[in-house]
């Protein structure tokens, strides 16, 4: 399987849900390009809403659309998603427990030569302090069919950072271990154990494969959902091995 981005595969599975529900709405901010939903915009135009450089609006409509029985996806990039409307992802989303679900592409530095105004270093951990917020980074394109699906099964808000460019599958087709909310061990080890995240899980996984080579046994854990943490699966982690490394996903 050819390389595939996570943010074209979101727009894929929200397209299929969307033709059987017209409730299923996408939102953009000048941004329907970069998210890969370009598709849906010209697919399903009377359930696409295009609010330009807009962000504090992309995210208040959202909700508003929600509070009204819309099942609302923004999609916007997570430099300004995270920032220019912090407060309404935190008062009109999060505080009011709304079923927005909200798309941070092209996450970390992954706008490289745009510079230091399209960088989001920061989203993570800003969204992941605002109570009722989820916080979600899948690894690559069959997990991220998985999250989407059970996103669209639930009615509670939650913030998905996906990265810009096309990553290499982790995971093999039918069989991809998803279980909401639960950390997926990739491979298990007794010296050392990695706890990754969104698109740093292959270059662990690519690692402990090249350290099982020397004899060292690695563990890596695909932590999807950073919020709420799977407590359990970093137990398990630390227990079974002699020193723990925690990756997260900037690039």
């Amino acid at each position: 399987m050819a390389k595939t981005a996570n943010k074209q595969v979101m727009c894929e599975v929200l397209m299929e849900a969307a033709k059987k529900d017209k409730d299923v709405v996408a939102l953009c901010s000048d941004s329907r390009g970069s998210a890969s939903f370009t598709p849906f915009a010209n697919g399903l135009p009377d359930q696409f809403v295009e609010t330009g450089i807009a962000e504090q609006n992309l995210v208040s409509i959202s909700a508003g659309l929600a509070k009204c029985g819309k099942k609302p996806y923004a999609a916007s990039p997570a430099c300004f998603l995270s920032t220019r409307s912090y407060e309404q992802c935190k008062i009109d989303v999060a505080y009011s427990n709304t079923n927005v679900k909200l798309i941070g592409i092209s996450g970390g530095v992954s706008y490289g030569a745009l510079g230091m105004s399209h960088h989001s270093a920061q989203d993570i951990a800003a969204m992941a302090a605002v109570p009722n917020m989820r916080v979600y980074l899948p690894s690559d394109r069959l997990q991220t069919e998985c999250l989407t699906r059970a996103l669209l099964a639930d009615d509670k808000p939650a913030y998905i950072r996906v990265g810009r460019n096309a990553v290499d599958d982790v995971y093999e087709e039918g069989n991809v271990p998803f279980e909401m909310d639960k950390a997926t061990f990739v491979t298990e080890g007794s010296d050392v154990a990695v706890i990754a995240c969104g698109e740093m899980v292959k270059p662990a996984a690519d690692a402990a494969a090249k350290l099982k080579e020397e004899g060292i046994s690695v563990t890596v854990v695909d932590m999807y959902c950073v919020k709420p943490l799977d407590k359990e699966a970093v137990v398990k982690a630390a227990q079974n091995a002699k020193a723990v490394v925690t990756v997260e996903e900037h690039a």
